[in-house]
């Protein structure tokens, strides 16, 4: 059968950046097995499969693979997920308008609002389901530096301090004293697990407080080990964003009210991104936090799966 699909640029206002999604409509039917199978042909960091909801009263039940992995929770594909089925029902209105899009991924029930506006890339923003929460003990400053290819005083800035965080999937954030010495990072496998952890998911969000706009707060890196022991990079890494509020609130220690902040991140590799994170802190705690971005449809086609 004919399964339709699209593929968006997510966290840009324009194509060609940002971070590629393949999102297919249609995956009543389908396989765990064919799922990652798709996936893997797609080869893209991460593909979404679309399916009924168990709630009538929610727009789809979604699930996200990579390559070689189910993902409980993951950012860009929610945004760029929210802002397709949007656009789908709605098309390109005359006037701007708001609508509410809910997901139900692995996570937990995911509340999207998209801003569609006339003339320009239609926008989204979800409310995180998870607030932050340690995650995994790292490694000594030493071991963390080898990992990443840099020298031990690198490894800070203000401080900021390595620590693992999570909001659906736990990262090892790195603070590294400047953009030069973040773009000198290089991932070197035989020091991974000692420096982040002997889990699945010990990938490394490397962030400095330089940055190359102005209206950026950090300028931030996503580099990881896929399960073949070769390392790779993420362009624009919602979920890590997600989790880095726990950095943020801890070390930055933000007054009481809402804040928000953007992340650019994938500069190195040709695809800038733009991640919007907000932080409502309440009596000097994280109470809520949403992550939001515009997307881009590329391309429409058909899985003849």
């Amino acid at each position: 059968m004919a399964r339709p699909y699209a593929l968006l640029d997510v966290f840009t206002d324009k194509a060609l950046a940002g971070n590629p999604l393949a999102v297919v409509l249609d995956a009543k039917g389908l396989s765990d097995t064919q799922m990652q199978q798709i996936a893997g042909e797609f080869n893209l960091s991460e593909t979404v499969f679309v399916l009924p909801p168990e709630n009538p009263a929610h727009n789809a039940s979604v699930r996200i693979f990579t390559p070689s992995m189910e993902l409980p929770f993951a950012g860009h594909p929610t945004v760029g997920t929210a802002v397709l089925l949007a656009e789908n029902r709605f098309g390109s209105p005359d006037n701007d308008m708001d609508a509410l899009v809910l997901l139900e991924e692995k996570v937990g029930l995911v509340r999207c609002a998209v801003a569609m506006q006339k003339g320009k890339p239609t926008s989204a923003e979800f409310d995180v389901p998870r607030l932050p929460k340690p995650a995994q003990q790292l490694g000594e400053k030493d071991a963390i530096a080898a990992a990443l290819s840099l020298e031990p005083n690198e490894i800070t800035f203000e401080n900021h301090k390595p620590k693992a965080w999570e909001a659906g999937l736990p990262f090892a954030f790195v603070p590294v004293a400047n953009m030069e010495a973040l773009n000198r990072i290089e991932p070197v496998p035989k020091y991974w697990q000692e420096a982040f952890g002997d889990i699945d998911h010990n990938n490394a969000f490397a962030y400095c407080r330089q940055t190359i706009h102005v209206n950026s707060a950090f300028h931030a890196r996503m580099v990881y080990l896929e399960r073949d022991g070769l390392p790779r990079e993420d362009a624009a890494t919602g979920s890590a964003v997600a989790a880095f509020a726990g950095s943020i609130a801890e070390f930055d220690a933000p007054l009481d009210g809402i804040h928000t902040y953007c992340v650019e991140q994938g500069f190195r590799m040709g695809r800038p991104s733009f991640i919007s994170l907000e932080i409502e802190i309440q009596s000097g705690k994280i109470h809520a936090h949403r992550i939001g971005g515009q997307a881009v449809i590329l391309a429409h086609g058909e899985l003849l799966i």
